[in-house]
């Protein structure tokens, strides 16, 4: 009896010591020379873990979470001719010059745009023989600023001041946070050109595209510029900052009105209650300057979103618009201009006794609409508006603008706007 028990036990001990060794194998760090087949984990059949090609060899149990692809494109397609206005052409030679200028960082940039008088040419800035050219500038949206200028640091050292390099990307991307939430890097000279680059954020820059919540960025892109790194993010919120501009203009403008007067009011609407157009920091014709020399690329721009609104009337071959000036017309565009500038131009009219919930508007909006379009002095509230969203952060930012580049070229640059305010031409 005895020996049959244990004949039993023993017969039952070689046939776990193979589960076992499979086991130990299973757990082990290093494979074996002898592999065995992956066990499929609890509770899937194993049909689904033997069809998986990509399964590890050996795995250990409970597995780890699967990665998960963090894709920061929710819009990853536009329709092909989507803001096709916004895609300004350059000659070939600047188109070359400007994306080797990009291809030049080694750090990710989501969206990238030069813009200013080294890209498109302005009036008043004739290049005499041997003069010094215009400096390039450039403006770089990336997702995570901290690691942008890590990386950056490390590949170009000479854009940082020494100071900003010994504290570290933390505190460069601290600083370019606060509003308008840019971090300038001046007088860097790459390829052969000088330049100006400033980061923001991605999230950034779309929130001021769509609400106008400083202008810095926003009142930027009312103006031609060419685009060198597309995002569809971006080209749709720039949509609606550009008809934005548009509905502003109308707003300010009579019923008739030249094409000129609606570029020069689009293109002045980032500098109005910019303290550097009241101090000798800018240049004091730089509007006319600009439209004088743009007239095309700024008809590219806007035409097509311009005809596109309600009572509106731009003939394809003329320079003369015209506009319906019923309360009820303009009321349309009133309600629909940026969430801050709305917002600003209601409280004004609260102050002046025109408030939403008064009684004599309620249950009847379109009403309290049509009295604000309809006042005589619409057109200047919303300049006074539109001028205190432009000056904290346009101060803010030539503050700024020591800390990022540096005393030295801080000096440098200020010269060079004071050298324009004076010319004024």
């Amino acid at each position: 009896m005895l020996s049959t028990v244990a004949h039993t036990r023993r017969t039952a001990h070689k046939a776990l010591r193979p589960a076992v060794v499979a086991a130990q194998r299973t757990l082990a760090t290093e494979p074996s020379s002898h592999p065995t087949p992956d066990l499929p984990p609890p509770g899937l059949p194993p049909s689904s873990a033997s069809s998986s090609k990509s399964a590890p060899k050996y795995r250990l149990q409970p597995q780890p979470r699967p990665a998960v692809a963090h894709r920061h494109s929710p819009l990853p397609k536009l329709p092909t001719n989507f803001g096709r206005n916004q895609l300004l052409p350059v000659s070939s030679s600047t188109r070359a010059l400007l994306e080797s200028v990009v291809a030049g960082f080694d750090a990710p940039i989501r969206y990238a745009f030069a813009y200013g008088s080294g890209v498109f040419e302005q009036d008043g800035y004739a290049q005499k023989e041997g003069a010094e050219k215009p400096m390039l500038d450039f403006m770089f949206a990336v997702t995570h600023p901290a690691h942008f200028h890590s990386i950056n640091m490390h590949q170009h050292p000479s854009h940082y001041p020494l100071y900003s390099r010994m504290l570290g990307s933390s505190y460069i991307s601290k600083v370019q946070e606060i509003s308008p939430g840019v971090w300038f890097n001046p007088y860097v000279t790459m390829n052969g050109v000088t330049i100006k680059y400033g980061v923001t954020t991605v999230d950034n820059l779309c929130a001021d595209l769509l609400n106008w919540r400083t202008l810095y960025l926003a009142g930027r892109m009312h103006k031609p510029l060419r685009i060198i790194k597309d995002d569809a993010r971006v080209r749709l919120t720039q949509q609606v900052n550009l008809t934005s501009a548009v509905r502003v203009a109308l707003l300010t403008l009579p019923e008739s009105f030249s094409e000129t007067q609606l570029f020069e009011t689009i293109a002045g609407i980032s500098y109005t209650g910019d303290p550097r157009m009241l101090l000798p920091a800018e240049n004091r014709g730089k509007v006319t300057n600009i439209v004088a020399k743009q007239g095309e690329q700024f008809r590219e721009l806007y035409h097509r979103l311009v005809v596109a609104l309600p009572g509106v009337h731009w003939a394809p071959h003329s320079s003369v618009l015209g506009q319906d000036g019923s309360a009820k017309a303009r009321s349309a565009h009133l309600k629909k201009l940026p969430v801050e500038l709305l917002g600003r131009v209601k409280q004004n009219y609260a102050g002046k006794g025109v408030a939403l919930d008064a009684k004599e508007f309620e249950g009847d909006e379109p009403a309290y609409w049509i009295k604000l379009a309809g006042d005589k002095d619409l057109d200047s509230v919303v300049r006074t508006e539109l001028g205190r969203i432009v000056r904290y952060p346009a101060t803010v930012q030539s503050i700024k603008g020591i800390a990022s580049a540096g005393v030295g070229k801080s000096l440098r640059y200020g010269a060079a706007k004071v050298s324009k305010w004076w010319a004024g031409s």
